[in-house]
């Protein structure tokens, strides 16, 4: 009798729901697939009808939504159906969803699951306590904790969002990711299930096993620890910290680089290196940088600013050669030089400046076929300087429009304090020297040859005191008795005008119109949405 009661009441409904369809015509009511064992309670629920199961599960179902549970309480007129007890919902072949209690509209396809939700699509698994799901937008969020799993990764958050057609959550409150190699923390990020791409919008830190990154608003391929970063951007990464406008890693390839305004700075070797380029290679212990290019090296409390049109640092710490070329420049407070490259091995504390080189001390200018600049290895200090074949030195007269000029095949300087203080020149020294008495007015000019000079200089690099070593001979010439030809060497070349007299002035003409190329940027939300699904939807058809 009771089956045969069951029978006729659903019937009914059924009845009652093709003549609502009829005659509502834009709302389908939902349906009743198997209602168990039924009873009518309108002092607890008014207007509803109660379904339990009887050994069988109730089951009900809209417009390709399916919905079990043990305990069901249909509302008719609202449309509306509440289940209780291990409630499954099962939309199409993917989506599932248990828990133990499921509130589901018809008119608006909105259901609210509670206590022990957990959400299946695909390969993505989210669970929390309380989850909203809307059919319409195909969007399920959770306002107060939640997990979300996949094979490669566990993301948990306070708020988040569920997009089931991409495959997507965004998250916009706390989220963290962990992987089996890095952790994630972020405070605004969308993560794509089916590429696991993660797009950051706010502050963001990523930690893995030897690197550790900084920005916000970024990309990041969770599985190739891949990434692209933008604002306040900053990696730490093989002993170095890498910032600029933009950066890029990629963990595979061990390697990092950056453009615009970027900083490399080496904590280990004390040096900081910049440009509009940069490149770190773990791999091969080096890292290059270009485009407005300067390695900035602390010596005692002075720093000594190199520059190259590229720079290229190789080798482990305290063993790292650094290239400078071309059109390589040195500036530091009481020294500059110009090449066409330098060549600095932190091995034997030896840096050599290559092709047409000139270094200026005090108001000295130095030239010579290479000129070598040494330092001590255990204090890290300037130590010595050596000029080799056809050494030079030349000083602007100040009292007249002649050159002071000292030359030998040899030239070996002595720093103490990174200040150069003594000079000695060997083999074939010849000096021209322009003298005056107490008045400052010219007695002549002196022309001297020796085997050897040493000229030691004050903390100005002013010259102190000259002594001339082993049986020097010359002559003091009155100015008008000596030709202006024979006033200076051969070698003689004046390079007052190419001095640096600034670190801003280690830039040449060319370099400083160099100005940081446009960045075209992150895409918006919207693109990485399409172009996500692209992929999705390409991977599907192969």
């Amino acid at each position: 009798m009771k089956r045969t009661l069951c029978y006729i009441v659903l019937c009914f409904f059924a009845f009652s729901n093709a003549l609502r369809a009829q005659n509502e015509g834009k709302t389908k009511r939902i349906e009743i697939v198997y209602g168990g064992e039924f009873t009518i309670d309108n002092v607890k629920f008014p207007g509803a009808t109660i379904f339990k199961s009887d050994g069988q599960r109730v089951q009900f179902r809209h417009q390709g939504l399916e919905i079990w549970c043990d305990l069901a309480v249909l509302y008719e007129e609202r449309n509306e159906v509440i289940a209780h007890g291990d409630v499954q919902l099962q939309q199409g072949d993917t989506l599932q969803m248990s828990s133990q209690y499921i509130s589901y509209k018809g008119d608006t396809k909105t259901a609210v699951a509670k206590k022990g939700v957990v959400l299946h699509n695909g390969n993505m698994t989210l669970e929390t306590e309380e989850l909203f799901f809307d059919r319409n937008t195909q969007e399920a969020y959770y306002n107060n904790f939640g997990k979300i799993t996949d094979p490669d990764n566990e993301l948990t958050s306070k708020t988040g969002r569920y997009y089931v057609t991409a495959k997507k959550n965004q998250f916009t409150n706390s989220v963290k990711i962990v992987n089996k190699d890095f952790v994630v923390n972020s405070q605004v990020l969308d993560y794509y299930h089916n590429s696991g791409n993660a797009y950051f919008y706010g502050k963001t830190t990523i930690k893995g096993s030897d690197y550790k990154v900084y920005c916000e608003r970024g990309f990041y391929d969770t599985r190739r620890e891949q990434g692209y970063f933008m604002k306040h951007a900053k990696i730490e990464y093989d002993l170095k910290t890498l910032v600029g406008d933009s950066l890029y890693f990629d963990k595979r390839r061990q390697f990092s680089s950056g453009s615009n305004n970027i900083v490399i700075l080496d904590t280990v070797n004390k040096t900081v290196v910049k440009g509009h380029y940069g490149e770190i290679h773990k791999a091969k212990d080096s890292m290059f940088i270009t485009k407005k290019a300067v390695i900035i090296t602390l010596v005692e409390k002075d720093s000594m600013y190199m520059h190259g049109k590229r720079i290229l640092v190789t080798g482990k710490p305290q063993k790292r050669i650094i290239r400078a070329y071309p059109d390589a420049r040195i500036f530091k407070k009481d020294m500059q030089a110009k090449c066409d490259s330098i060549h600095s091995d932190e091995a034997n504390g030896l840096t050599q400046l290559l092709g047409k080189p000139v270094a200026w001390t005090g108001e000295s200018q130095m030239t010579g076929t290479n000129i070598h600049l040494i330092a001590n290895l255990k204090t890290e200090k300037l130590d010595s300087l050596k000029v080799f074949d056809n050494a030079l030195v030349v000083e602007k007269d100040t009292l007249g429009d002649g050159y002071n000029q000292v030359k030998g095949k040899l030239l070996y300087g002595k720093f103490r304090d990174n200040t150069l203080r003594q000079i000695d020149f060997f083999q074939n020294t010849e000096t021209i020297y322009y003298i005056y008495n107490d008045s400052q007015q010219l007695v002549g000019i002196n022309k001297l040859s020796c085997s050897r000079i040493k000229i030691y200089l004050d903390k100005k690099q002013q010259v102190q005191q000259t002594v001339f070593i082993t049986e020097p001979s010359g002559k003091l010439y009155p100015e008008e008795k000596l030709p202006m030809a024979d006033r200076k060497f051969r070698e003689f070349v004046w390079r007052g005008d190419e001095r640096i007299l600034s670190k801003e002035g280690i830039f040449s003409e060319e370099e400083l119109q160099i100005t940081p190329k446009t960045i075209k940027g992150m895409p918006s939300p919207e693109e990485i949405d399409k172009e996500e699904l692209k992929k999705m939807n390409l991977e599907l058809s192969i």
